[in-house]
């Protein structure tokens, strides 16, 4: 697993299949991300079937089949999208294009896999809604920061068995190294990449939704600035927001590029969770100046203080429920109306930020 680089972050977990070889064929495509080997990674553990792959970049594939050499190299998106045993196509576009990526996937009758974020305006929102609305199928997001991370996944088993009580409050910290050499063009351009806000920042939104349980917020303010990296003008290296959910719980988080080289890993991402009668903090990828593993959770109730490392030990439930809610056309994973509210108001967030100069 690459530590250094968030962009090639891909996590492996123990292979826990839901369905038997050949079950569940999905398809990969639009490999501009490195995220789509961690998209990958989760559904063939859950025991899904990778069977094709495209990009129009030949060296994407060439590297990708040396990572997944049981897919067979498509010539073209058609191939895949004609092929009537493909049930998902996994796809990590360039992110203004991921939405017209997926309403044609899901015109072919197909259910979408998307990296985040799933949307950079929103107009590419309501045409994915109407989409998935009208074919039924699902417009899914890999929501990586809390769907790839043991210590986000036993937190969300916490809350909902009443560890802390009511959530009241979540704070989020997503800092990321910057790694510019390695990045590729479009991550500098801010009509292809979003926003900060719109792109690291949904990770952010969507883990307030789910932890406090609101399905509808409204944001309250947000900024975003770039203090250090004048040589790309289009780059946003910071940002942060407040939001309210629909049942009163209150949110801030906060985004940057400024991890600094001494950090041993790509960012320090943390969660605070506060509810009514306790609180969890999460230290997603390193628990700095003790422990350069990831995991960590710290829970203080009335039972009193207590520290779990749950590095393999929890797992990532999250993609073989994805498969059988295909398959079962349900909603265990992640509800549509979930997966869509989060990506709308990343957009809203990035839309009304003030600008610090």
């Amino acid at each position: 697993m690459q530590r250094s680089d968030g962009m090639n972050y891909a996590p492996q977990g123990k292979p826990k299949p839901v369905v038997g070889r050949g079950e569940f064929p999905f398809a990969a495509t639009a490999l501009e991300h490195g995220h789509i080997y961690g998209m990958c990674n989760g559904l063939v553990e859950a025991g899904g079937t990778l069977k094709w792959v495209y990009d129009p970049d030949p060296k994407k594939v060439d590297a990708f089949l040396q990572r997944y050499p049981e897919a067979r190299r498509a010539e073209t998106l058609d191939d895949i999208l004609q092929d009537p045993e493909i049930r998902l196509v996994a796809g990590a576009a360039i992110p203004s294009e991921r939405a017209a990526l997926g309403i044609r996937v899901m015109e072919h009758g197909k259910d979408y896999f998307t990296d985040k974020t799933p949307f950079t305006t929103l107009e590419q929102v309501e045409a994915a809604r109407e989409t998935a609305a009208r074919t039924g199928q699902k417009y899914m997001v890999y929501y990586s920061e809390r769907l790839h991370v043991e210590s986000a996944v036993f937190a969300g088993q916490l809350v909902k068995d009443g560890a802390i009580g009511r959530v009241v409050q979540v704070i989020g910290t997503g800092p990321h190294r910057l790694n510019a050499p390695s990045r590729p063009e479009w991550f500098f351009k801010k009509e292809q990449y979003g926003g900060i806000l719109c792109d690291i920042g949904s990770h952010q939104i969507e883990q307030f939704l789910f932890f406090a349980g609101c399905s509808d917020a409204r944001v309250v303010s947000s900024k975003v600035a770039n203090y250090n990296n004048k040589d790309y003008p289009e780059l946003e290296d910071f940002g942060d927001a407040t939001l309210i959910g629909d049942n009163g719980a209150t949110n801030y988080f906060r985004v940057d590029w400024l991890t600094p080289s001494g950090l041993g890993t790509w960012g320090d991402g943390r969660t605070i969770i506060l509810g009514t009668e306790g609180y969890i903090e999460l230290r997603k990828y390193i628990d700095i100046a003790r422990s350069n593993e990831p995991d960590h959770l710290y829970l203080v109730n009335g039972e009193g203080e207590k520290h779990f490392s749950l590095r393999g030990q929890v797992g990532y439930p999250f993609f073989g429920e994805l498969i059988l809610d295909c398959l079962n056309r349900t909603e265990l994973a992640m509800t549509q109306a979930h997966a869509f509210k989060a990506g709308e108001l990343c957009v809203r967030a990035q839309l009304a930020a003030e600008r610090v100069e």
